[in-house]
């Protein structure tokens, strides 16, 4: 059995096993993929977002169109009878469909959900389901269980409003807006 040769230090090599130059390999190079993979992903999520937008715009329709009806029905119960009751009811319906309703433009113009806009809609809603029912007569627990809500609503409002959406004051919201007014940019 022959050994191979010693090698001085001037002539030695290091050795890398197959699995350690896989993972340098890995680390330094972005992976591999074809660029059919990556042309095909970017279609995908493309064809994604308009089948997200076509959603939000067909929803936007449809709150169009009930907010039109409901207002039909207010001015012709104005008309008939004068129940001030369920006038009040109604126009605090269609005051939360007019915030779903922008709540979906925000989404269509800058691809996020506002948490600001979400919760002025459920406190409205709350509010709008009190002055229904009556605070007379609904049970102390659901009055309390109810103020809680508000309150934990009306908290997450300010909270919102006075502290840095995020740590160290970057604000993801911002930077999505900015990459998608870009992303238009150059398409034009």
């Amino acid at each position: 059995m022959q050994h191979p040769p010693k090698l001085t230090d001037a002539h030695t090599q290091e050795q890398v096993s197959p699995h350690t130059q896989m993972l340098t390999d890995a680390s330094t190079q972005e992976p591999a993929s074809p660029w059919y993979s990556r042309v095909l992903r970017g279609r995908i999520v493309r064809t994604l977002e308009l089948v997200q937008d076509a959603i939000a715009i067909s929803l936007c329709i449809g709150l169009f169109c009930v907010m039109v009806l409901q207002l039909k029905e207010i001015f012709l119960s104005l008309v008939t009878t004068l129940h001030f009751h369920d006038i009040t009811a109604d126009i605090l319906f269609i005051l939360i469909l007019v915030e779903l309703f922008r709540l979906l433009i925000i989404y269509l113009q800058e691809q996020r959900v506002s948490i600001g806009v979400s919760v002025e809609v459920t406190i409205v809603s709350v509010l709008r389901e009190v002055i229904v029912k009556g605070l007379l007569e609904v049970e102390w627990k659901q009055i309390l269980a109810t103020c809680a809500f508000l309150i934990a609503l009306a908290i997450l409002l300010v909270v919102r409003v006075w502290l840095p959406p995020t740590f160290e004051g970057i604000d993801p919201e911002h930077k999505t807006s900015e990459r998608r007014k870009e992303r238009k940019f150059t398409e034009l």
